[in-house]
């Protein structure tokens, strides 16, 4: 829990060390591996059973809940849906042929939910966008993860705008609507903090680069072009990432994932120090690197999705190796120990490789389809599916399934852990899970 120290720290309080311990500021928890230390988590729930509190959310987004003290927040869009006439006039502009949300308005708000309690005591609209572009219908317009920190959150939704809150007072403190491409489909990509920078993606079929906003004022700190070579086709130029950084020879470095391409980067400058080409078309990527033992593990996502293993031990990265069966084009892997998990988009086919040579331990269906990226927590595996299902593994080098958790709606949005409560975001509420 390094990056849980390093929050504390720069909080200036050794006092709130242990809530820093149990708090989840962003996307796949503190760390943003989807681990999490609570050990006294219940196995199974169901909508009668182990849960404390279940609130229906306002608006509509898939934002994974980040949690300090005793707020949990979520983001979700108030959507004003375009006329019939305004909706052919914008889709004529869509390439790809994909079924489309089409609005007239936006309005993105910061939604604040009190731990103890599950109700609503803060609604705060963060970003407002007239005609803003459309979404597929499988993404939402509130789909990229905040990020908390020193009293603010933190809002990056792609071509809608960047916004700062103070999550005390409710004010907005700052935004930046400047930075724009096409998404094609929505933005999907969370941000990340480093030291004063706000740092993410933006990879649109018509431009293609990663950007850092000074996290004080909103004002542009770098910007740097994608400089691999990519398909000519506009809609395999496009991509969702979400950035992490790690040590690399004792220099943090951007890890990247882009269209055909990962990039390295100096995370101060924007400098480009890599990049590594899949070795085959890989686009539309959605998962988040995971990095451990001097490797970095992600996804290629669409046409044909690989894992691939980059080492970035030696002095120019390179593919240790790669997986073509059951890989997920959507969620993201997980670390734990020497094995990595991850589950696949349709079927529910989970994999557990040997995270040093990519050698399958074991293949098994667990059944259902998956977008949310999975958790680790209290020693257990959970998988989250669209069907609303939680499969809890043990895991292992033995397939093991130790319970199946129905709630009512679809996961879209990964779990967050805070003490020993885990919670969950459906289509339709958000839930504490934890042993009554």
């Amino acid at each position: 829990m390094k990056s849980g120290i390093v929050l504390a720290v720069v909080a200036g309080s050794l006092a709130a060390l242990s809530q820093i311990h149990a708090d989840w500021p962003q996307w796949r928890g503190p760390g943003g591996q989807g681990h999490a230390d609570a050990s006294k988590l219940p196995a199974d729930w169901s909508e009668v059973k182990n849960v404390s509190w279940r609130t229906e959310l306002p608006g509509r987004g898939w934002s994974s809940p980040v949690i300090l003290g005793n707020q949990v927040w979520v983001t979700a869009a108030h959507e004003t849906l375009a006329s019939e006439e305004k909706k052919k006039e914008r889709l004529k502009a869509n390439t790809g042929g994909q079924p489309l949300t089409v609005l007239s308005e936006v309005r993105i708000h910061a939604i604040c939910i009190d731990k103890s309690s599950g109700k609503i005591v803060k609604e705060i609209e963060v970003l407002k966008k007239e005609d803003p572009q459309w979404v597929h219908q499988t993404n939402s317009y509130a789909s990229p993860t905040p990020i908390l920190e020193d009293g603010r959150l933190y809002s990056q939704n792609g071509s809608y705008g960047s916004a700062c809150l103070d999550i005390k007072s409710g004010k907005v403190l700052w935004t930046n609507q400047n930075l724009w491409v096409m998404h094609e489909n929505g933005p999907g990509g969370s941000p990340i903090l480093w030291n004063d920078l706000l740092i993410f993606h933006m990879d649109g079929s018509d431009q293609q680069f990663i950007a850092a906003l000074e996290k004080k004022t909103g004002k542009l700190a770098w910007q740097t072009r994608r400089s691999g070579e990519m398909n000519d086709n506009p809609q395999l130029k496009k991509a969702y990432g979400t950035p992490v950084i790690t040590k690399v020879h004792g220099r943090d470095v951007v890890i990247s994932p882009a269209a055909d391409w990962m990039y390295g980067y100096d995370p101060a400058t924007g400098e480009e120090l890599w990049k590594v080409k899949y070795g085959s078309l890989g686009f539309s990527i959605v998962p988040k690197p995971v990095v451990g033992d001097g490797m970095v593990y992600i996804g290629t996502s669409y046409m044909k999705p690989r894992l691939i293993a980059l080492d970035i031990t030696q002095a120019k990265p390179k593919i240790a190796w790669e997986c073509k069966r059951s890989v997920p084009a959507i969620s993201s892997p997980i670390l734990i120990g020497n094995d990595l998990y991850f589950v696949s988009d349709s079927g529910g086919i989970v994999s557990c490789l040997d995270a040093r040579t990519g050698r399958e331990q074991w293949r098994e269906r667990i059944g259902g389809n998956h977008g949310a990226s999975p958790t680790f927590v209290g020693g257990r595996l959970l998988f989250h599916s669209k069907e609303g299902e939680t499969t809890v593994l043990k895991p292992g080098r033995k397939f093991k399934i130790l319970a199946r958790n129905k709630l009512d709606g679809a996961h879209h949005a990964s779990a967050a852990v805070s003490d020993d409560a885990l919670f969950l975001r459906t289509e339709k509420a958000i839930y504490k899970i934890e042993k009554q």
